[in-house]
């Protein structure tokens, strides 16, 4: 399981791994500065005199900026036990400048499974405004303004991204609600197309709002607004096409790898003669693993005679002939390897699959697609 680049694992959350990224790091102690000015501020106004406050405003900046991405890793953690418990698999929780994502490699597959994941998110980011809120009130009187500030803040806070997350378009959870509400009559490609364009233009209009306001933080919005929802069209549409092509129409034939007990030098003339960076490593016709390039070129040429591949090959994936494409593309991923071996029924290789193959296939199956919904309209997927 990769993680995000740029992000340190801190934590987990049922098995699921709780990442910061290094743009919160930067992030933190600029908002601690600005919470600490509007501690002030709000002190001032309620008449507080600053020497009876205890602690420095920075201090109080700084609660309420953790207490922030507190309660984002909640609403994270909402999506993440849903979709859990209901079909979804989720690679990582990551915390960073703009709030906080949670990487699902599948969601649920039911539209109304999809839309309750969603929604639990906001929901949680609104029940904590209202508990706060109420927290908040129950400290009146009791001459305790730091804490009420705090308090008061988160919850006004949970309440901004509640809402905020509400909005229907991608990638906000309201996009993810209006995706489940269309799928049915539009099918999931169609659905997502139209949540994408929702988020396009809210992008938009945050970065007209940003350029008005003079407000840096709503362009970087505005960008990873435009950037999530161009990224989870490409996605969905990724999906679709790779889940109707079987890894033997994608694939690249190959009954012959490099033998375990060859040397490097041997397997430096069997890349040349393929023309490829990689090829599996092979045990009676069995993958076992891979050797590449970068390996050979890491033994001094005077040793590679010397050298057994099975002393230096690389551990290799294996995906089977009738899978199809996005559980191989996603095996990929996962594992961080930039090919698969292909093995038939009696586990013998017979292929391997790498980027420029599954780039190829999606060429060819969307061209299909698309000369088959110029044809027929869109298909539409039965309700859940």
């Amino acid at each position: 399981m990769r993680a995000r680049p740029g992000a340190l694992q801190v934590g987990s959350f049922r098995g699921v791994p709780i990442r910061i990224h290094f743009s919160l790091l930067l992030a933190l102690p600029l908002l601690a500065f600005s919470f600490a000015g509007t501690f002030q501020q709000a002190a001032a106004a309620a008449d507080v005199p600053p020497g009876s406050l205890p602690g420095h405003p920075l201090v109080w900046g700084l609660v309420v900026a953790v207490g922030l991405f507190v309660s984002v890793l909640l609403h994270e953690m909402a999506h993440t036990l849903y979709a859990l418990g209901h079909g979804g698999a989720v690679n990582g929780i990551t915390l960073m400048i703009v709030g906080g994502v949670s990487e699902l490699a599948e969601t649920p597959r039911k539209p109304r499974d999809e839309a309750l994941m969603a929604l639990v998110g906001p929901l949680t980011s609104l029940g904590l405004a209202v508990v706060l809120a109420g927290a908040t009130w129950l400290l009146k009187g009791l001459g305790l303004f730091p804490l009420q500030f705090a308090g008061f803040t988160l919850a006004m806070l949970n309440g901004v991204l509640g809402v905020f997350n509400l909005l229907p378009a991608f990638p906000m959870d309201g996009g993810r609600i209006v995706r489940a509400a269309l799928t049915p009559r539009l099918g999931v490609l169609r659905a997502t197309r139209v949540a994408a364009l929702l988020g396009r233009a809210f992008a938009v209009l945050f970065g007209v709002w940003g350029v008005v306001s003079l407000n840096p933080f709503t362009l970087v919005i505005a960008f990873f607004v435009l950037m999530g929802a161009e990224a989870e069209s490409k996605q969905v549409r990724m999906r679709v096409v790779l889940e109707h092509v079987r890894v033997a129409a994608l694939m690249t034939p190959r009954a012959v790898g490099v033998d375990l007990d060859l040397t490097m030098a041997d397997a430096q003339w069997a890349l040349r003669r393929e023309h490829t960076q990689m090829l599996p490593v092979t045990n009676g016709g069995h993958p076992v693993g891979r050797v590449s390039w970068a390996v050979v070129e890491g033994i001094k040429e005077d040793e590679r005679a010397g050298c057994l591949v099975r002393e230096v090959m690389e551990d290799g994936v294996v995906a089977e002939l009738c899978e199809d494409g996005w559980t191989a593309l996603r095996r990929m991923a996962e594992a961080g390897v930039p090919q698969l071996a292909v093995v038939d029924e009696e586990g013998l290789l017979a292929g391997t699959l790498d980027w420029n193959d599954l780039q190829r296939g999606m060429t060819r199956a969307e061209q299909e697609l698309d000369r088959k919904d110029s044809r027929t309209g869109w298909p539409r997927e039965r309700p859940a």
